[in-house]
């Protein structure tokens, strides 16, 4: 796993390995984003299930101001801040080990750029959709990025709109705008 394009094009990441994990193939990613590639200088990013932090260090790369990532494991958020210290962007990261629910409950802060790549065939999309609508976390123009298997939800969302919509085998990349 890299980082494909930007200031830090070539870094490798690190990862851990096990069944549960799944990371986004470079081939799925460099997909996703050309796809936002518009709205990525200056954003400012929530990566939810933030894993090892591959989408929000690939968007800082890329241009992003700013980066909070988001998970309930505390071994992604401890790779996801080694990962960000590799690249150099620490001071422009966060990371909060809680639930994206919990998160969103108390987020005082509304984003440009929402990553959502949950666990497949979890029941978290619709929830969690929901409750970035419910609590105004996306800023108006902003998008969120939603990665899903094609057995899981990847439809339409209350308060969004379907911008972009792509599958790569079983994987689909839904990219949602909230317009205004």
């Amino acid at each position: 796993m890299r980082i494909i394009a930007g200031e830090r094009r070539g870094l490798k990441l690190a990862e851990f390995a096990g069944s549960d994990v799944r990371p986004t193939t470079d081939r799925v990613k460099e997909s996703i984003f050309n796809i936002i590639q518009a709205f990525i200088p200056d954003a400012s990013v929530l990566d939810l299930f933030a894993g090892s932090g591959a989408l929000s260090l690939e968007a800082l790369s890329r241009g992003a101001a700013s980066a909070v990532c988001v998970d309930t494991d505390p071994r992604s958020i401890a790779i996801a801040r080694a990962n960000a210290d590799a690249a150099g962007y620490s001071d422009k990261c966060m990371f909060i080990n809680r639930s994206c629910f919990d998160f969103l409950e108390k987020a005082d802060k509304r984003f440009d750029i929402i990553f959502l790549d949950p666990p497949y065939n979890k029941g978290f999309i619709e929830p969690v959709l929901a409750k970035i609508n419910e609590k105004r976390v996306l800023n108006d123009g902003g998008i969120i990025v939603l990665e899903s298997d094609g057995t899981d939800f990847h439809g339409e969302a209350g308060g969004v709109s379907v911008y972009r919509q792509r599958r790569y085998g079983r994987t689909y990349v839904t990219v949602y705008i909230r317009e205004g």
